[in-house]
């Protein structure tokens, strides 16, 4: 159902049953999926596609102009979003620095109130940004990481799959799978095992996996000698392969500092 007292543009695409509530407001060329709800208040802005069953709450605004100096006004800005995300109340997401580009947020992700997402940020699936979280520019996050409240994530940051940070981190350097940090500037701080164990990994791999960052925090190794000791210690695996892959594709670095698990 539109309420009569939303703005919607007629050049908008809606899908079925699509609730867009009192004072919500809509922009032409926006493509809404299925069974999705537009709460009061919020802003779905030009250059916006959106999948199935996502909500967004109450003075959220997506596909906001990028806070980007290389920004030119007026130009095609972009966000795709997938399916079954829950957007809460206040939370900023921008739109791409280029036309070309896009800031992407995939499926099942839950983003807590005051999330500010910056230009040409990718973040995958199953995530959690919690409140007050801010992504800097063309950072990735990739599926099930968890940004506690509060998170500062500088720009172009990896952040790897099934990490957790936790409240008030400052990151600065690529995160890689599988971690917890802490702190502010962030610190290593084990492996995250709950969230592992929940989801089903075996205490084999959990071994696995701590020894691996054994290897890199307390190792006296380059990360180099590291990537190169880790295939020879610790049995292959595709959770050490997805350590492996992620650090010899890091630009910046990895988070280095170490607290004692």
């Amino acid at each position: 159902m539109i309420s009569p007292l939303a703005y919607v543009d007629p050049q908008a695409q809606l899908g079925k049953n699509v609730e867009v509530a009192p004072f919500a407001y809509i922009e032409k060329g926006v493509v809404i999926g299925d069974n999705c709800v537009i709460k009061s208040h919020a802003s779905i802005l030009e250059g916006t596609t959106m999948g199935q069953n996502n909500v967004v709450c109450q003075n959220a605004v997506v596909c906001a102009p990028p806070q980007d100096f290389h920004y030119v006004d007026g130009t095609p800005t972009h966000v795709v979003i997938g399916d079954n995300n829950r957007i809460r109340e206040n939370v900023v997401i921008a739109g791409s620095t280029y036309a070309e580009g896009a800031t992407r947020i995939g499926s099942g992700n839950y983003i807590m109130d005051q999330v500010h997402i910056c230009h040409d940020v990718t973040i995958g699936d199953k995530c959690v940004l919690g409140i007050g979280a801010c992504v800097a520019g063309e950072c990735v996050i990739e599926d099930c990481s968890i940004q506690s409240n509060g998170v500062l994530l500088q720009q172009r940051v990896r952040v790897g799959r099934f990490s957790l940070m936790q409240s008030g981190c400052r990151v600065q350097k690529d995160v890689p799978p599988y971690v917890v940090l802490g702190g502010n500037p962030a610190a290593y701080h084990g492996v995250n095992a709950v969230i592992l164990r929940h989801e089903g990994y075996s205490e084999r791999v959990l071994r696995h996996i701590s020894n691996c960052y054994r290897i890199i925090y307390t190792g006296n190794f380059s990360l180099e000698d590291a990537v190169i000791k880790i295939p020879e210690q610790i049995p292959m695996s595709d959770e050490i392969y997805n350590i492996l892959e992620f650090i010899k594709g890091t630009k910046h670095g990895i988070v280095r500092n170490f607290v004692h698990e």
